[in-house]
């Protein structure tokens, strides 16, 4: 689902008068949940799932065109985890 396809739901099920609304209220929940990760906390969405900043340990990887190894260094990446509600929906 696109951003603009979730901005027409938000503005159908709370009842907004217009996109320009439901894209704040939008902007607004992903700012909230980015400045939380930037923050080194986790944005949990209840019914959806968590997302937090882990990291990543340094490997070896392999450039696909070449076969060649490849030094992959250290990161910080967002990990997702499924709520319960999802995961039991998905299956």
């Amino acid at each position: 689902m696109t951003k603009a396809a979730m901005v027409e739901r938000i503005k159908e099920k709370a009842n907004l008068t217009t996109k320009v609304q439901a894209e704040k209220v939008f902007d607004c929940i992903m700012d909230c949940a980015r400045e939380a990760l930037l923050g080194g906390n986790s944005a949990i969405l209840t019914g959806l799932g968590s997302f937090k900043v882990v990291n990543r340990a340094a490997r070896t990887g392999r450039n696909p065109g070449t076969g060649q190894a490849i030094r992959i260094p250290a990161c910080k990446v967002v990990k997702y985890t499924m709520g319960k509600r999802i995961k039991k929906a998905i299956g």
